[in-house]
């Protein structure tokens, strides 16, 4: 009569074999969904960074237009006041007052976060809107080289 009464206790505190089967599936489950969650988070944080980047480099390239049209830096010949290229943006330009002092209009070049690389697309203002290729006559505007497609559907080389 003993010996059944401990078995039912030990029973009672332990866990089945099927019912220890059921935790561990909907612990898979919620996992499972979960991931897709996370991924979506990682690309919507590396998009935000992506507008970041564009929007600070095509800010530094207005920046260095301006300065070039006041006559305030020494541009290059045939570069129609834009940065010859994005390293010059952050080596900075001799003032044309003071040819000791430089200015710079970027501290760094970004890393894209898409490509993983800071060789962004570039555009001079000769090239075409939609041209995949750099005349190399100066930078007019930068884009993400990425072949992806955002959360919006959109294509990130055309932000």
């Amino acid at each position: 009569m003993m010996h059944g009464h401990s078995m039912r206790q030990t029973a009672q505190r332990g866990m089945t074999l099927l019912e220890l089967i059921i935790a561990t599936s909907i612990l898979m489950i919620l996992a499972s969904a979960a991931i897709p969650v996370n991924r979506m988070a990682i690309k919507r944080q590396k998009e935000f960074e992506l507008r970041e980047y564009l929007r600070e480099m095509r800010s530094a390239i207005d920046r260095y237009k301006d300065a070039a049209d006041k006559n305030l830096i020494q541009v290059e010949l045939g570069t129609e006041g834009y940065p010859k290229t994005l390293e010059v943006l952050v080596d900075g330009v001799e003032l044309a007052t003071a040819k000791e002092r430089r200015v710079r209009f970027l501290r760094r070049i970004p890393v894209d976060p898409m490509t993983g690389r800071t060789d962004w697309g570039m555009r001079s203002v000769q090239d075409d809107p939609k041209s995949g290729s750099w005349g190399g006559q100066n930078v007019f505007d930068v884009y993400s080289r990425s072949s992806g497609i955002a959360l919006d559907g959109s294509r990130y080389a055309d932000w």
